[in-house]
């Protein structure tokens, strides 16, 4: 099964938007999602980190309502379904907001999501960031990146494996109009709670060894979700992709 498959098929057991309605308004209830973002700001309090909401697998009103809960970073993993939706956002939304591209980009829509993302979270191959830096150039901007890390080893999963990350980095950082921020993993729906820890934990010591190597800093780790930020939390996750704990 391809990861689109399962992440599709995972999400609609959790009673999510249908994979075959992604992009289709759906109501969203406001003081929901009021609410819900109050809860996880109570549990990140401590920390300075970012929520990413994930609108992947809503409509245009999921936005909207999230911009009026004071929510301005949103994050989509579909490309042209992404780019229509953000078209058909208001103005003051659209000129206020930060829109992160979180999902698996192909090379051939990536000049598209260069040109409405702010920031790349999933950037798993050097051909993949030589388009991205072109496009970026094309357009005299200097995309914002995060490299996708597989540290959890799923051969169903995008990402560079450590090893190849090591491979291409100094190639990755000669490329003039990208910006590399960090690293970027998606733990396996499954994993236990000590599996989580030391699946963000192995990303955290991986960017600071990367940082050394390299004498460069990684500012970002863009790791946990709606079942396991809070233990991304206590790794050092610095943004946050949430989704259905908000919506939901």
């Amino acid at each position: 099964m391809s990861q689109n498959s399962e992440q599709a098929d995972s999400h609609k057991q959790e009673g999510l938007i249908p994979s075959n309605q992604w992009g289709h308004d759906v109501s969203i209830d406001l003081k929901l999602v009021k609410d819900n973002l109050f809860e996880v700001k109570n549990k990140i309090a401590h920390c300075k980190t970012k929520i990413i909401a994930v609108t992947k697998y809503y409509g245009l009103d999921a936005v909207k309502k999230g911009y009026e809960a004071g929510l301005r970073d949103f994050g989509e993993s579909r490309a042209i379904e992404a780019v229509e939706k953000i078209k058909q956002l208001p103005d003051e939304v659209r000129q206020n907001s930060t829109f992160h591209f979180i999902g698996h980009l192909q090379s051939n829509k990536a000049e598209k999501v260069v040109e409405y993302f702010d920031c790349i979270h999933s950037v798993d191959s050097l051909k993949l960031a030589r388009v991205i830096s072109e496009s970026a150039c094309q357009i005299n901007k200097r995309e914002r990146i995060l490299l996708q890390v597989n540290n959890a080893g799923e051969e169903q999963k995008f990402g560079y494996s450590k090893e190849e990350l090591l491979q291409d980095m100094s190639e990755l950082l000669k490329l003039d109009s990208i910006e590399i921020v960090g690293l970027m993993n998606m733990a396996p729906i499954e994993a236990t709670e000590r599996e989580l820890t030391d699946i963000f934990s192995d990303l955290r010591e991986f960017r600071n060894k990367l940082e050394k190597d390299y004498d460069i800093k990684l500012p970002e780790l863009s790791m946990g979700m709606s079942n396991d930020y809070e233990i991304a939390l206590k790794e050092g996750a610095t943004m946050i992709r949430i989704g259905r704990k908000l919506f939901t």
